[in-house]
């Protein structure tokens, strides 16, 4: 296994036992980069001689540490950051015209936890305008390079999957964590919403907008879930799963091949004897993207009106088209009829260890133009639930699709610990 293959975990655990080294890592993470980045196109900006900077203040540590004080534990791993989130060292470009060579000189809150967890910054990665609409990443899918994979948070995903870095943050604000998680094939969580802070992530939704991460494991993605405090309570030991699937009002928008991969999974997990519930919606789920898109739109309005009066041509068509104004009185509808489904959600979902349902509609879509379509993720971000996605499926031509858990606000603990019991089950 070459070095830029290694999980974070375990990348942590040798370079703190002094069997790789912190810089060697980095420098075969930043080959890999070199050897890829032209077909992949995932980073907006690579930082390499401050990355090897740090490395080599990394392996300082480890030769002068303490016994009786252990490494942090990111200590020497190197992580990347979509280009929307505040970092010191880098610029952070929005993928906008308005912030070229734009640099705050503070770190985002959750850039600064990795940090003092001992993470190294190797890099921004590409993202769609602002996260939002406009300007695509010129990003491909490592899986096939003419297809999409996935917005918003596109280079992020895409740098996991081609095994240019271990870790990678990216934020969701309808599915843009989950969504490209599926479509690279790589392992996705989105946490209960405001169970990280935001503080230096440009915002398109203040009610939708979360922090996530992608990763190859499930045991860093429960390691970032520990460096960030994201439960009350540890992780729990989960035996004979109890699981439900839920379909959503929007199954006829999965393909053929989406709905056979996620049927098929449901079946070996009952073979392998997982209680699996079926669990439908009520009638007044029947609307639910509707209002995620009423309030994501009446959000995203108040976020770039700055920006259009001060120079409306330098925002992209999709965002100007955002800029009328708004029924308030709808928004304010949509936001209390959005509260109520929470109540309602997680008091129907709190009887299982996690509630299953499709990633995507399927496999990544061919081109560059459209980053797919995020019918099954807005929903769950609307209703501020934990959402992990588990690359154990395929479709057409061999192509990844991930299986989506979620459950209940505030169970993120349990949703990963269902994910480490689905993997068991499933060989994987």
């Amino acid at each position: 296994m070459r070095l830029n293959e290694l999980s974070a975990h375990e990348a942590a655990a040798r370079i703190a036992s002094g069997d790789v080294s912190s810089e060697d890592l980095v420098r075969a993470c930043l080959a890999r980069i070199a050897e890829r980045e032209p077909s992949i196109k995932a980073f907006a900006r690579v930082g390499a001689e401050a990355a090897i900077a740090a490395a080599r203040d990394a392996d300082t540590a480890v030769l002068s540490k303490d016994k009786d004080n252990p490494l942090r534990p990111l200590h020497g791993v190197p992580v990347a950051i979509k280009d929307i989130i505040e970092t010191i060292d880098m610029p952070t470009e929005y993928n906008s015209r308005f912030y070229r060579g734009h640099q705050s000189g503070k770190d985002a809150a959750c850039v600064s936890m990795l940090r003092s967890a001992g993470a190294i910054l190797i890099g921004k990665t590409e993202t769609i305008e602002f996260a939002a609409h406009g300007r695509l990443p010129v990003t491909r899918n490592p899986h096939d390079l003419t297809r999409t994979p996935g917005g918003s948070s596109s280079g992020s995903a895409a740098a996991v999957a081609d095994l240019m870095v271990p870790l990678t943050l990216g934020t969701q604000t309808g599915g843009s964590v989950i969504r490209p998680a599926s479509f690279c094939g790589v392992f996705g969580f989105k946490p209960t919403w405001g169970s990280i802070s935001a503080e230096g992530a440009k915002l398109f939704s203040v009610t939708l907008d979360t922090i996530g991460w992608y990763a190859r494991g499930i045991q860093d993605i429960a390691l970032l879930a520990k460096i960030y405090e994201i439960s009350s309570a540890g992780e729990p030991t989960l035996t004979g799963l109890k699981l439900a699937y839920c379909e959503t009002p929007y199954w006829d928008r999965a393909t053929a091949d989406g709905q056979t991969a996620f049927r098929s999974t449901l079946d070996k997990l009952r073979a392998a004897g997982a209680s699996v519930t079926e669990l439908e919606f009520g009638d007044e789920f029947s609307a639910i993207n509707d209002l995620k898109e009423r309030v994501m739109r009446g959000e995203g309005r108040v976020a770039f009106l700055n920006l259009h009066h001060k120079a409306p041509d330098q925002l992209s068509p999709g965002i100007r088209a955002r800029m009328g104004r708004n029924d308030d009185l709808l928004l304010r509808k949509a936001l209390d009829d959005a509260a109520m489904l929470r109540i309602a959600f997680d008091k129907t979902a709190e009887p299982f260890d996690a509630v299953l349902t499709p990633a995507a509609t399927g496999v990544a879509p061919e081109g560059l133009h459209y980053a797919g379509d995020p019918i099954f993720n807005g929903l769950w971000t609307l209703l501020h639930v934990p959402c992990l996605s588990l690359p154990v499926m395929t479709g057409e031509k061999g192509l990844p699709i991930g299986l989506q858990l979620v459950g209940p606000r505030y169970a993120d603990a349990r949703v990963i610990a269902a994910g480490r019991g689905i993997l068991r089950m499933l060989g994987r």
